[in-house]
């Protein structure tokens, strides 16, 4: 290969710089990935070949074999490693190798630690396999060549990791990439053919396209000086697409090492499933749960789906349309014989076979999902990762709706804190004697959920309220209605029933104290006649003065500032405003004469009920002039 003129030095993307330095010094004690990483980037880049070469079969250019080379020079302290896939051109070559261009990198860069063992796990969240090769490497060599171009169109990519890197246009007959690592002091036991094929068989074996390294030749010097021999290759691996073998031959450590394969993930999977369907539809699925959410989990536009194939031919990365959205996070390979080996996007959209295998796909993760579940401590990692992701299916999968709502946690008046512990199985469980509804309420955040006054009389009875505090949660439950016979009640909407657990002497009373407070609830009503729809003696309240409550088909308060803060405009919505008499601020307000002084005691009972609940004031300068000339009458 002769280099020409056109040599140029560039600059790396600033979160590469960053990444690069982050690497070198935070996977100092799994320094062997490197080599799992440059292997699964040559696989990637040989099925992608394969693939265009079912419409182009020019694009293999006479050489059909795909394959992986993998050679080392003590002397020279080098290790390369060579592929015959769909190599890269220029563009691809500045724009794969020197930025970063995936959704949710400001994340990744915010979540920076400066600890090295808790950043060496994010890097494996964020999958930069190629940039790995610098952990060994003092200085890295890329050779290559796009399909289909010509010779003169190669490119050698040279870089030391610090910064920047120079690319060079050169004269390349085969096709596909050459990396060259040139070691740094320390990490010559790499440049070992024993200790690479260790590594290849640990992490590796699984690859289905052969991994070829020379055979090792046990003959003294002077054997091999006096009867020299050409040099030899041999495959290392297995060289069998692991998903194609059976259950029984595959160990738990090889999924795991063909899951890290698959999502670049640098963690073990939480769970997993292989699965053969044969009948009417065939197709084999492997699946994984994995431990960690990655940055570009909310990101819409970020890339989701399995890895497919046809007749174990590579088609797409990313197949979306085999499972819901919110199991987006599933990771895996799905290899079918149903479908065409020309099968597009398009066409998987509108495919009955498709529709088929999303709905066997789907219930089979729901499946593996609830044997997490059984894990206690494992499902409760799962659920701080990927729990708000799982929220979102009821709404989006009405046929799967009672699984999903199952496999739902919660935190609750009775788990004490605000981990989301409490299935609604759990919760059933615990129902009081009478009770037939699962009771819930939503807030802004969990303390003002968990210090609500409308907990006040579930809490006297000992009834265990669901309390509710992520963004998802209020519109999912505008989605669901029912579980298992038992109807959900959002305890800050409309009007409390609380069934036979409210006894009918209660009922009663409260019949006797509404009454005895009608002129009360009158002069409360014509005085914050602008700001709330009714005035009413509520039996929610033990301890709390007053509270507000919303319209049964309203939108809640979470809701309203979600869609606020989209800049949708939404009716005007007046709550209602439940007092309790028994408290000493109504009693006193009961026997305020002047109107003023009531108007403006009102107005505070008001603005203190809506404050309880995370609302935010109309006129927070009026509610601090009132509270200050209090102060300044108590004080006198």
């Amino acid at each position: 290969m002769t280099v020409e003129a056109k040599k140029e030095t560039l600059g790396f993307q600033a979160e590469v710089k960053q990444l690069l330095h982050l690497m070198i010094h935070s996977l100092y004690s799994n320094k062997e990935i490197f080599l799992r990483e440059l292997i699964s980037n040559a696989s990637d880049a040989s099925d992608k070949l394969h693939f265009l070469s079912l419409s182009h079969p020019d694009i293999m250019e006479g050489e059909g074999d795909l394959k992986i080379r993998l050679e080392c020079d003590k002397d020279k302290k080098t290790i390369t490693l060579t592929d015959n896939g769909i190599g890269m051109n220029r563009e691809d070559v500045i724009s794969h190798l020197g930025t970063i261009a995936k959704s949710g990198t400001a994340e990744f860069l915010r979540n920076l630690t400066g600890d090295q063992k808790k950043d060496s796990r994010l890097i494996g969240q964020f999958g930069v396999g190629f940039y790995s090769a610098f952990v060994v490497a003092k200085e890295v060599e890329v050779f290559t060549r796009k399909a289909g171009e010509p010779a003169e169109n190669g490119v050698h990519w040279v870089s030391q990791g610090e910064g920047e890197f120079s690319i060079a246009q050169v004269n390349r007959p085969q096709r596909g990439t050459t990396i060259v690592l040139h070691l740094r002091d320390g990490e010559e036991e790499f440049a070992d053919g024993w200790r690479l094929r260790s590594i290849v068989k640990k992490y590796s074996d699984h690859i289905s396209l052969p991994i070829e390294m020379l055979k090792e030749d046990f003959r003294s010097d002077e054997e091999k000086e006096k009867e020299p021999q050409a040099p030899e290759f041999e495959v290392v691996n297995k060289a069998t697409a692991l998903w194609t073998r059976s259950r029984n031959e595959i160990t738990d450590d090889e999924y795991k090492e063909f899951y890290k394969h698959i999502s670049h993930d640098f963690e073990e999977p939480a769970s997993w499933s292989h699965n053969r369907v044969e009948g009417k539809q065939e197709y084999t699925s492997l699946l994984y749960v994995p431990k960690r959410a990655p940055f570009d989990l909310y990101h819409r536009e970020a890339p989701r789906g399995l890895k497919l194939y046809v007749q174990r031919v590579f088609i797409m990365d990313d197949a979306e349309q085999f499972l819901p959205l919110y199991l987006r996070f599933i990771k895996g390979v799905l290899d079918s014989s149903d479908l065409p080996l020309n099968v597009s996007r398009e066409i998987l959209q509108s495919n009955q076979t498709v529709e088929n295998m999303k709905s066997a796909l789907t219930k089979r993760a729901l499946d593996m999902l609830s044997k997490l579940a059984g894990e206690e401590e494992s499902y409760k990692a799962f659920w701080k990762q990927f729990g708000q992701v799982l929220k979102e299916g009821p709404a989006e999968d009405y046929s799967n709706r009672e699984k999903i709502l199952g496999l739902l946690r919660f935190a609750s008046t009775q788990s004490g804190t605000a981990e989301q512990v409490v299935s609604l199985d759990q919760y059933i469980e615990r129902m009081k004697e009478g009770q037939d509804k699962i009771y819930y309420i939503t807030a802004e955040n969990h303390n003002a959920a968990a210090n609500s006054p409308h907990l006040e009389i579930f809490r006297k009875k000992g009834v265990e309220v669901l309390l509710m505090s992520d963004r998802v949660d209020e519109w999912m439950m505008g989605q669901i209605f029912d579980y298992k016979g038992k109807s959900f009640i959002n305890i800050a909407k409309g009007d409390l029933d609380l069934g036979s657990i409210e006894t009918e002497e209660e009922k009663k009373q409260q019949e006797e104290v509404e009454k005895s407070s009608e002129d009360l609830v009158k002069r409360l009503k014509a005085a914050l006649e602008s700001r709330v729809s009714e005035v009413k003696v509520s039996h929610r309240l033990t301890d709390s003065p007053a509270c507000l409550v919303v319209g049964a088909y309203d939108m809640g308060a979470q809701m309203r500032q979600i869609m606020e803060a989209a800049g949708q405009k939404l009716p005007d919505s007046k709550p209602t405003l439940e007092i309790n008499p028994s408290h000493p601020l109504m009693e006193r307000l009961t026997a305020e004469v002047q109107d003023d002084r009531f108007s403006d005691l009102a107005s505070v009972v008001f603005d203190q009920a809506a404050l309880s609940e995370g609302r935010v004031l109309d006129d927070p300068a009026a509610y601090v002039k009132r509270i200050n000339a209090l102060l300044l009458e108590t004080l006198r």
